[in-house]
């Protein structure tokens, strides 16, 4: 059976003064939650946002970031035997910078998760490199044992908390953590999820049972942070390996960890007695009119103000990237949501139009994904 269970990170200054300040957040450790080489770091470089009353964060799958150093780890194509070296990781980097600081007007968004990305190194080289006039700070949290890449995350604006979310199966624990970040923007908190949730590679009843199980872990800390910090946006970002439809092309047989608020939907679930999925809806504010209340409901921009797909698959249109976002960005009070996009262009697109995945042979390509933007506005 799978086991839920989180480990909250704390954040404090180092002995000696680093170059920047730099801050490190380490994991505190307990009974079967020593990973090694597993640590989150952050910068503490934090500049303004991108411009008064209005706030941007991107969610990207950068497809394998990996440095130019052997460790073992790396996948086959990532290592010198292969041709793969430290030159064409500070070409590759260049190129994802460019990227990023073309996002917006302003050299980048606010806020950006960056998925599949090796090691704290590579948010350093990025924040302090190419994207240094940004003014990001940065955390990463490394790969889990079972994985080579880990979640990081670039921010203009400090960081509050951090929080790693993870799950384990026996005692084997599954390489797929939630990343969660509190930071405070224009003087008003929010709370971010920074997800990879489990590939379909392995057969649609195992892995749907995982990701099942990372909406869980979701759903919890959702409950909780109703009791402790009401009202508090939190936003669900990343690549979710689901599509925000799942039901329906799964011809409405199949529970999976994406639900729309949908009668037939809540009818099945209940007659099979699931409750560990989130519900998407295209409502705002959103609401689960026909599950039970303990389940949170998510407002999906897919289908609404995005179109097509993030991730061109067996010559059709996946929509497994997300940002889920929950009632309190509709109430009109604080932070609203404002629109969403899919960043559908050159460099993260090819002649036709699609995401041009990063060939680590020749330097061609950015990633197999696109990213998505999303705008908020300070009522």
């Amino acid at each position: 059976m799978l086991k839920l269970f989180w480990k909250k990170l704390t954040l404090f200054k180092a002995n000696r003064v680093l170059k920047q300040a730099q801050l490190s957040i380490f994991l505190i450790l307990g009974a079967g939650f020593c990973y090694s080489g597993c640590t989150v770091t952050t910068g503490t470089r934090a500049g303004a946002g991108e411009k008064p009353g209005f706030f941007t964060a991107a969610v990207w799958n950068v497809q394998t970031l990996f440095d130019g150093e052997g460790t073992g780890n790396e996948y086959t194509e990532y290592r010198s035997s292969a041709g793969w070296n430290h030159e064409k990781y500070e070409a590759r980097l260049l190129s994802i910078s460019r990227a990023i600081g073309g996002m917006t007007e302003k050299g980048g968004p606010d806020l950006i998760g960056i998925i599949e990305v090796e090691n704290s190194k590579i948010l350093k080289n990025l924040a302090e490199g190419p994207l240094a006039k940004s003014g990001y700070s940065y955390t990463f949290f490394g790969a889990l044992p079972g994985s080579s890449l880990g979640l990081g995350v670039l921010s203009r604006y400090p960081f509050i908390e951090a929080r790693l979310h993870s799950l384990t199966d026996g005692k084997t624990t599954i390489p797929r953590p939630v990343l969660e970040v509190k930071i405070e923007a224009e003087g008003r908190p929010l709370i971010f999820f920074i997800c990879h949730w489990k590939s379909k590679l392995g057969g649609d009843d195992l892995t749907e049972r995982v990701r099942r199980s990372s909406a869980k872990v979701l759903q919890r800390r959702l409950r909780e942070l109703q009791e402790e910090e009401p009202g508090t946006p939190a936003i669900i970002m990343g690549d979710l390996n689901e599509n925000y439809d799942e039901f329906y092309r799964q011809g409405g047989a199949v529970i999976s960890a994406l639900l729309p608020d949908d009668p037939t939907a809540a009818a099945l679930a209940s007659a099979l007695s699931i409750g560990d999925c989130l519900i998407v809806s295209g409502e705002k504010p959103p609401a689960a009119r026909y599950f039970n209340d303990s389940q949170a409901a998510f407002y999906s921009p897919w289908g609404k103000e995005l179109q097509t797909g993030s991730y061109w698959y067996n010559n059709s249109w996946e929509t497994i990237d997300h940002f889920l976002l929950g009632p309190e960005l509709f109430n009109g009070t604080d932070w609203e949501f404002e629109g969403c996009e899919v960043l559908a262009s050159p460099p993260f697109t090819g002649p036709q139009g699609y995401p041009q995945p990063y060939m680590p042979r020749n330097g061609g390509g950015l990633s197999d994904h696109l990213p998505l933007l999303l705008t908020l506005k300070r009522h």
